[in-house]
């Protein structure tokens, strides 16, 4: 239980915030527009990981649209209701938020605005909101919830030191943050030009051949319906125990990358009865249902087991891996997956589809060299992820001391 300091006043949110839920205009594909004179359309995948402000949107939607929605303002702030459960961001530019966001605005003077931010990203808060969805049985955020929770508010000359203590992270985090799409950028250029052929390595000028990914493989499958249904479904855990390996969906992997803290784990004996999906030796994983075009390589540094919406490619050479995963990532190979995709409720790729992929293939020594140029960039951006996520846990240690009484600071 903490106890604040004597000097700090209690609040409840409704005390001096507006909340208002936001709106979408449906369906929301006849309202995105390309136009530079749409209203941005804020969503989620706006907002960088640890970054406090959203500058910029990717979408757009036309003004009709936005007759239908909610606008926003800089300086408003918006929670997301539903997935980042509570994660507040401010905002930059103006604009629309659809319902999975909710608008905080006009706050009262005696509350600094950055000073409410984190706050409202503060375990103490977040831990309110958990209690109060859980209390009413709605797993995720309303206004309702928004208002009801407390908070302690300092002194505000007390206030403003908090916000410049925890600015100073937030400013190493947010260069961290720019520096890391600036590499993501120059390695997907690099990509782009290296495995399409557009730019050759001195000294290699070879002819490239072209394969199918059926004649380069020794297997192409996925997990069936029947299989889910019958034995692995009841089986899957969402705690993992000595007996269990993880169960990998395709959220899971990207390029090099593979989560093993995964949402569901399987018992070792179940996975073994499916020996086709069992990951147990380096292969190729691919989307082939929601978000297709993901491609990774899984390295076999822990066996794990396929989920239904991830093709499994065991190759006849496994070196080659890396290779086809850079190649399927380039816009040749986006392309024929994009052409291949069946839409209906969601989009998919058949295993045919899969077998039917070409790769173009340089020779051995031009084809190595390319893959350790990328992953060499890969590695360097991983490195500046951990030291981006290593500064994220520190300033939310000096905001929970901070934020709690724990630790004042001087005048």
């Amino acid at each position: 239980m903490v106890t604040y300091p004597k000097d700090w006043t209690e609040k409840t949110f409704e005390q001096f915030i507006k909340i208002k839920r936001g709106a979408s205009p449906r369906p929301i594909e006849a309202y995105l527009t390309k136009s530079h004179n749409g209203v941005n359309w804020i969503k989620i995948g706006d907002a960088s990981k640890g970054s406090k402000y959203i500058t910029a949107t990717k979408e757009k939607i036309t003004e009709q649209g936005a007759v239908h929605s909610v606008s926003v303002f800089p300086g408003d702030f918006i929670l997301s209701n539903s997935m980042s459960f509570g994660r507040p961001y401010i905002l930059k530019i103006d604009g629309c938020i659809h319902d999975g966001w909710l608008r905080l605005f006009d706050f009262s003077e005696d509350a600094d605005g950055e000073f409410l931010y984190y706050l409202l990203s503060s375990n103490y808060v977040q831990n309110q909101y958990s209690a109060f969805a859980a209390g009413s049985g709605v797993q995720n955020l309303n206004k309702e919830v928004v208002k009801k929770v407390s908070i302690y508010l300092p002194p505000m000359t007390e206030q403003k030191r908090i916000v410049e203590t925890l600015s100073s992270f937030d400013e190493y985090i947010d260069d961290l943050a720019e520096l890391i799409e600036k590499k993501k950028n120059i390695r997907d250029g690099a990509l782009e030009d290296l495995v399409t052929g557009k730019t050759r390595l001195e000294g290699y000028s070879c002819k490239w051949s072209e394969q199918s990914l059926k004649s380069l493989s020794v297997l192409i499958t996925k997990q069936t319906g029947f299989d889910y249904s019958e034995r692995i479904k009841e089986s899957l855990l969402t705690s993992k125990r000595a007996d269990t390996i993880p169960f990998i969906q395709n959220k899971d992997f990207e390029k090099f990358q593979i989560n093993y803290e995964t949402d569901f784990h399987i018992p070792m004996e179940v996975a073994m009865i499916y020996p086709k999906i069992l990951l147990c030796e380096k292969c190729l994983l691919i989307s082939i249902s929601g978000r297709i075009g993901n491609v990774a390589v899984f390295d076999n540094k822990i066996k794990a087991f396929a989920g239904g919406a991830v093709g499994i490619i065991k190759l006849k050479d496994p070196d080659m891996a890396e290779w086809c995963m850079l190649y399927l990532l380039s816009s040749k190979g986006q392309s024929q997956i994009f052409k291949n995709e069946k839409v209906g409720a969601q989009h998919n790729l058949t295993v045919a589809d899969v077998r039917s992929l070409k790769i173009q293939i340089p020779e051995v020594n031009e084809r190595n060299e390319i893959v350790e140029i990328i992953k060499g960039m890969d590695s360097e951006i991983a490195n500046l992820e951990e030291e981006r996520d290593k500064m994220i846990q520190i300033r939310d240690g000096a905001m929970d001391d901070l934020l709690s009484g724990r630790v004042r600071l001087e005048n």
